[in-house]
Parts: structure tokens; C-alpha cells; sequence
């Protein structure tokens, strides 16, 4: 595992930290923080994210000349191959969630400062949070003996893998895996309040929508699936 990595007990916020090394001028590419647990964790919209002991609390850090709304994807099948390499089954739930079956067991949040791009991704590992209306689970549900920083080992290798192909413009395999993963493909989603059919991701990153005999084009986040 090439990375530079930051292992803290408790922080407030891994993704806060990472910030706070770019605004100083500390951050360095291929970077790692890690931490046991966060007294402050948060996921988008600013939501809090609780963060206690004995899951995976990770931001990764890397170098970048521009934003990419296709690594989203990329990141979500780095995160789901790793549950896979476990003999765990995912799915993806765009933009964000990786789940098991149908229940979050992972969430991502990607954000950018400077010349950075700073991926936090949290994993479910040996407990999992109540969320009102929102099922969720753990590994040690599905397959017991995953550690924190064996699943982060695994999801280093795996992010290597699908981050570097959007450098090698091979987005199209990510495009196929994520499709192959996706959860809610020809089913009924809400775009800007109303029906439509999420049908497929395009090469550019853009979900594909169908309402009646139209397509639609959509980026950002007016979708409720």
C-alpha cells in the first residue's frame, strides 16, 4: 500500500483534517487519514455520521488539476469490489451508498480544496447506526473476522485500481462494472419531483433517465431513488 498514512484513535473528523492539512500546506498526494472513531464525523449536506469504535473511518487524499464527476463511480466500485474480495454481495445506490442486501453499509463523500480532491469513505464494520427510515448493516453481519485495517488494506489496492482508470481514459470499464452493481436500473426514480426511469450511466458520468418516450440527461443531485 503506497500511501502516506495519518492513524489516529479519535478525531474529530477525517475529512476535516484533510482539509485542514491542504489549508496549511501539509497534504501531500496519495495521502491516508485514518481513525478509530470521530467525535464529529459527517457525511453530505453536512449530516452527521456516527462514528463509533471498530468501523473504518477513512479520507484518502490525492493530487488533482480538475474536478470529475465520473470518480464517484470509480470510488463506489473500489468500495464494493472490496466487499466482494470479503464474499460480500453489494449494491450500488447512486450517488453515494454502497449497500447489502437492500441496507447502507457504506457511504461516501467526496469533496475538493486547492489542488486536491479528498474521498472520505466510512464502513459499517462492527456495529451499524440507527437511521430512521434508512436500513443499515455491518460486515460482521455478513462475514465475521474483518478488521478496519484489513478492509483498508484491500480498499487501497482496489482504489488504485478503478481511480487510475478515469487517468488511462478507460472510464467505460468503470461504466460497465458500476452498471453491473447498480441498484435500481429500470426502476421508477424521481427527477426534479416527478417519475422517470433511471436507465444507465453514460461515458461522461451522466445518469440516463426515461419519462415516457424522452430521455433525459441528468447531473447533480435532483434524484430520489
Amino acid at each position: 500500500m503506497n500511501y502516506e498514512i495519518h492513524s489516529f484513535d479519535k478525531i474529530p473528523s477525517t475529512q476535516e483534517y484533510a482539509h485542514e492539512m491542504i489549508a496549511n500546506g501539509t497534504a501531500s498526494d496519495r495521502t491516508i487519514i485514518v481513525a478509530a472513531a470521530q467525535s464529529a464525523g459527517r457525511g453530505r449536506y453536512r449530516r452527521t455520521w456516527v462514528s463509533a469504535p471498530g468501523n473504518l473511518y477513512a479520507s484518502f487524499v490525492y493530487k488533482t488539476d480538475a474536478r470529475d464527476p465520473r470518480l464517484s463511480y470509480c470510488v463506489a466500485v473500489a468500495v464494493a469490489e472490496t466487499l466482494c474480495h470479503f464474499g460480500i454481495a453489494p449494491k450500488i445506490k447512486w450517488p453515494n451508498d454502497i449497500l447489502v442486501g437492500a441496507k447502507k453499509i457504506s457511504g461516501i463523500l467526496i469533496e475538493y480544496s486547492k489542488h486536491f480532491v479528498i474521498i472520505g469513505i466510512g464502513v459499517n464494520i462492527k456495529s451499524n447506526p440507527d437511521i430512521p427510515g434508512y436500513e443499515t448493516t455491518k460486515t460482521d453481519s455478513h462475514k465475521r473476522g474483518i478488521t478496519p485495517d484489513g478492509f483498508l488494506t484491500v480498499l487501497a489496492d482496489k482504489m488504485d485500481v478503478w481511480t487510475e482508470r478515469l487517468s488511462a481514459r478507460d472510464f467505460a470499464s468503470v461504466r460497465s462494472r458500476w452498471m453491473e452493481l447498480a441498484a435500481g436500473l429500470n426502476s421508477e426514480i424521481k427527477y426534479q419531483g416527478r417519475p422517470a426511469i433511471l436507465c444507465e450511466i453514460n461515458l461522461d458520468g451522466a445518469l440516463v433517465l426515461r419519462r415516457g418516450n424522452d430521455y433525459i440527461l441528468a447531473l447533480g443531485d435532483e434524484i430520489s431513488i
